[in-house]
This record gives structure tokens, C-alpha cells and sequence, in this order.
């Protein structure tokens, strides 16, 4: 009988999150360098010819250290998340976005994206515009691939209203219109 064949371990690297002979190919391999010469040493034999091992060390508590003080004294405007394969993932910034595309010369539909970022249920949102202003609203997936509201008609002039009394945890301020691509506060 033959032996049944042992799963393989792999360690990833602490700082991209990349398989760590892989993260040669990372966004970062300067970022990665104090990690792997402390962790996996073996792997990149010419890391420890370049840098000594107490240079190593040194750059990796300066690292350390200023991650752990820049976190304390100063939040993060924006959240970063990695991703398998060293990707970056951006939180998404609170804001309601209302756009107007025109369809057979004559016909408007009103967009509004960003809803749910408040928790607010778009099911929900579709049938109270819908009644609201006596029009066709559903809830669509946009060309992002995330859901977004469409209203039959053009009700650009009383949406912000009905938004911030309908829903009080979205602020005005965070209503947004497109007008010829660019982005404008409704207030």
C-alpha cells in the first residue's frame, strides 16, 4: 500500500500576506525583507549577505515601533485591508450618490448609490420612492457589480429632502449629485 502523501505547510509572510517565497513578486519586498530575514532566514540566503542579522533586527523594531506609534497618535483617514495575493482593499467612505441619465431623448432615470452604507434596506428605499413620487423604482446592480436604486423619471429636485427625513442616520451632507461627471454636495 502506498503511504498517503502529508498536506504541505506553507508560511505566509507577515507583511503582504503572500506565500513567503513568493513575495519576491509582492507589492512590497522592501516592506517584507526584516520579516523574512527574522522568519525564514534559509529562503533568501542573499538577504542576510546584503543586511546583517542585527541590522535585521533593527529595522524590524523601528518598523515595529512606528506602526504601534502612528496607530496610537493619529487615526487612519481611510481603512486598508489586505487581500490574498498583497491586494489592497479601501473602506468605502459613507455617501449617497444621485445621478440623472437621460435615455430616449425625453426619458430620465435617477440613480441614487450608497444607500445600504447607512443600513438602510434597498428594498425598502425602492418602495418608498416609488410611492413617493408615484413612479416605477427598483433595485438594480450596477455596472460595479453593487446594488443601486433606480427611479423612473427625474426626481432630482425633492430626493435630498425626502432621503434625510425618511432616513435621519444619512446627512445631508453626505448626498452627492453627478452633474456632467463630476461630483457635487446636494446642499
Amino acid at each position: 500500500m502506498a503511504e498517503k502523501p502529508q498536506p504541505v505547510r506553507v508560511l505566509y509572510c507577515g507583511e503582504c500576506g503572500l506565500p513567503a517565497e513568493y513575495c519576491e513578486f509582492g507589492p512590497d519586498f522592501e516592506k517584507c525583507k526584516p520579516w523574512l530575514i527574522q522568519n525564514v532566514p534559509d529562503l533568501y540566503p542573499d538577504l542576510l549577505k546584503e543586511a546583517d542579522v542585527k541590522d535585521a533586527d533593527k529595522v524590524s523594531d523601528q518598523l515595529q515601533s512606528t506602526s504601534i506609534s502612528a496607530g496610537s497618535s493619529k487615526p487612519k483617514e481611510e481603512e486598508v485591508k489586505r487581500l490574498p495575493g498583497g491586494k489592497i482593499k479601501k473602506k468605502e467612505k459613507q455617501e449617497v450618490i444621485i445621478e440623472k441619465m437621460t435615455r430616449n431623448k425625453r426619458k430620465c432615470i435617477t440613480t441614487v448609490k450608497g444607500l445600504e452604507l447607512f443600513g438602510v434596506k434597498l428594498s425598502d428605499a425602492s418602495k418608498k420612492l416609488g410611492k413617493k413620487f408615484a413612479t416605477g423604482a427598483s433595485v438594480t446592480k450596477g455596472p460595479t457589480e453593487k446594488e443601486q436604486i433606480d427611479v423612473q423619471g427625474d426626481i432630482s429636485y425633492d430626493i435630498v429632502e425626502f432621503i434625510t427625513d425618511t432616513w435621519p442616520d444619512v446627512p445631508e451632507a453626505a448626498i452627492f449629485f453627478i452633474e456632467d461627471g463630476k461630483k457635487v454636495p446636494a446642499a
